[in-house]
């Protein structure tokens, strides 16, 4: 009676781990392309600001 609990245990959660591994596809939601529009605007901000730095130190040397 028990082997068939363990059997049926088993196989739900075989069932739910492949449920979750097609969930995590790599189609990607609206907010996560926004989070990555955001990250990448970010870090061409920041490079700018280095690239800003740079040139008024060199100014500054002169």
């Amino acid at each position: 009676m028990y082997k068939g609990f363990k059997a049926i245990g088993v196989a739900l959660l075989l069932a739910f781990l492949a449920v979750g591994l097609t969930a995590c596809g790599d189609d990607q939601g609206p907010a996560e392309e926004a989070g990555e529009n955001i990250d990448e605007t970010m870090e061409e901000a920041g490079d700018e600001m280095e690239e800003a730095g740079d040139e008024m130190e060199e100014a500054a040397e002169e």
